[in-house]
């Protein structure tokens, strides 16, 4: 599960640096994956969005892959994807 306030938090930590690696340390006990917001099917919302990243939730509940949710009960991770500039 993925608070609102854990959300916030990881956010906040986003404008620091927004790699998954320092995410990760910074919150050992959430997955932290990253991509490109093109990546993202449209049936799936941002559970935040940010100046230069969208936050998704990741559930790993079937236990062989990861996949995008929008249930913070089910959550075990998020995924940071950097927006794209449409230049």
């Amino acid at each position: 599960m993925i608070t609102p306030s854990q959300l916030v938090q990881v956010g906040e930590a986003t404008h620091l640096d927004a790699r998954a690696a320092s995410l990760r340390q910074r919150f050992p006990d959430l997955h932290f994956s990253e991509c490109s917001e093109d990546d993202i099917s449209p049936r799936y919302a941002p559970a935040l969005t940010l100046d230069s990243y969208d936050l998704y939730l990741i559930s790993g509940a079937s236990g062989h892959c990861l996949e995008l949710t929008n249930d913070s009960a089910s959550a075990t991770g998020i995924l940071v994807a950097a927006k794209v500039d449409e230049e």
